[in-house]
């Protein structure tokens, strides 16, 4: 459908203005004349701030004579000549012309041009630079990124200070024409890794963006494969450091989370305090976080597996004690393990949708007034109820990956729960081959960890000290080999 131009006559502008926005309340427009030439401002209110136009044109142009003859003489004063800080490009289409009005400009429409002036005017109601709510970490940088885009642009600026960071910024194909920025270091970052995913994102066509997660499903290859195609942070420390590894960051307008692309598997489980910390500390506390997400996938499934198929693997003690609090259950294992997961995932959603006032109540209720009711009434174990408890306590130490270790433990009951031993490699092999057919953008999603090399115990599995990490940074592209 081809583009409508504005018109020269200004009548028939406002007429469009007023045809599409006259139901709004918010919408303001204003005639003026300027140097004899009839003009006329319009602007939302809310969103643009009138007494900034003021100041920044209208007072100046009342002071000053304008030197033209028509309305193309008067465009071209006021956008070459002027004081005024106008938008250098003339809006000259009507889709251009919308989108800069709820961008939060104010426009300048004049008679006898089809063209008109954006000034930008935008005072748009924002939440305050805060401290970041999902990234637990003791030290380094505190600020969060917001809302508003081009607050998220300066944040991350201020954090990057090289004249190398690119920012981007295009409008998404949504039927609300939300705004998306592509930043990366254009001497780190593989211009093919660019490229391909400019293309992308710009093919995308979905009818609401409201978060940089949408993109997610639109840039995996495997669309089956439950590892995460990219990771997500609130730190625009986070994001600069991904960026100095030759990876890019999408912000999205009015999500205070980045995309950070290509995602490696090991990325999970680092943090800044990692970087923080000494190197023995960082590395023990690392190795803990691998521990924990196996515990959280394998460890119902594997209790499961060792007492239905291989229960000669326990000790006697042990044995005994388990066996007595089986036999007082009626459920099998495999479905006892399953519901009490279940139950626990319940309780979890519960709070976290919960209303503030009542969320803590219904995680106190769910974890003790259940979960003793369930033991008491001898529906459940104590020992299956244990394992549940510690796998989902588990999850929590590795919460990127939290909602791929839910699936994965489901998968390992059902499997172990089924087949014993096989069912319980046959898990490990699923999801050892997911990770395995992950590759982002072209790069390997194990790297550092497979294959195993000087990478992995310099800043994978473990972190080596300062002093040898920064002879040779990690850039995206350089250093899988």
């Amino acid at each position: 459908m081809p583009k409508q131009k504005l018109s020269a006559s200004l009548g028939q502008n406002l007429a469009y203005l007023q045809q599409i926005f006259g139901a709004s309340s918010d919408f303001y427009t204003k005639k003026l004349t300027l140097g004899q030439i009839p003009c006329a401002i319009a602007l939302f209110t809310g969103i643009s701030s009138p007494e900034k136009l003021w100041v920044m044109a209208l007072d100046a142009l009342e002071r000053c004579p304008v030197p033209a003859r028509d309305g193309r003489q008067l465009l071209t004063y006021l956008l070459t000549r002027s004081v005024i800080p106008a938008e250098s490009t003339p809006i000259r289409v009507r889709t251009d012309l919308v989108e800069k009005l709820s961008a939060g400009m104010s426009v300048l429409l004049i008679d006898g041009c089809p063209a008109a002036m954006a000034v930008s005017t935008q005072e748009m109601p924002q939440r305050s630079v805060g401290q970041p709510n999902g990234e637990g970490d003791i030290r380094g940088p505190q600020e969060a990124f917001t809302e508003l885009l081009r607050n998220n642009i300066s944040l991350l600026r201020r954090q990057f200070r090289t004249d190398t960071l690119v920012a981007e910024v295009k409008t998404a194909n949504t039927h609300a024409k939300t705004e998306y920025c592509l930043c990366y270091d254009r001497e780190l970052a593989p211009p093919e890794m660019i490229d391909t995913l400019r293309r992308r994102l710009e093919q995308i066509r979905i009818p609401v963006l409201l978060d940089s997660a949408y993109f997610a499903s639109f840039l995996k290859q495997d669309k089956l494969n439950l590892f995460p195609a990219a990771a997500y942070t609130e730190r625009p420390a986070t994001a600069c450091a991904r960026l100095c590894e030759g990876k890019a960051v999408i912000l999205v307008s009015g999500s205070p989370y980045a995309m950070v692309v290509p995602s490696f598997f090991s990325e999970h489980f680092e943090s800044l305090d990692d970087y923080s910390s000494g190197a023995v500390f960082a590395g023990m506390i690392r190795v803990l976080k691998y521990i924990a997400f196996l515990l959280s996938v394998f460890g119902p499934g594997l209790y499961v597996m060792a007492v239905e198929f291989a229960p000669e693997t326990i000790p006697i003690k042990l044995l005994a004690k388990l066996a007595q609090a089986e036999a007082s259950t009626p459920l099998p294992l495999m479905l006892e393990m399953l519901g009490v997961t279940l139950l626990l995932e319940i309780v979890r959603e519960a709070g976290l949708r919960a209303p503030k006032s009542i969320g803590h109540t219904v995680s106190l209720v769910g974890a003790l007034i259940l979960g003793e009711t369930a033991v008491s009434a001898g529906i459940v174990s104590i020992p299956v109820l244990t394992m549940a408890a510690a796998a989902t306590v588990a999850t929590l130490a590795v919460p990127s990956l939290y909602e791929q270790s839910i699936l994965f433990r489901f998968i390992v009951i059902v499997l172990a729960g089924a087949f014993g031993l096989p069912g319980l490699a046959g898990g490990a092999v699923i999801i050892l081959a997911m990770a395995c057919g992950t590759e982002p953008f072209g790069y390997d999603y194990l790297f550092p960890l497979m294959p195993l090399g000087r990478a992995a115990w310099q800043d994978g599995i473990v972190r080596t000290i300062w002093s040898k990490l920064a002879e040779k940074g990690y850039v995206v592209g350089k250093d899988e080999t």
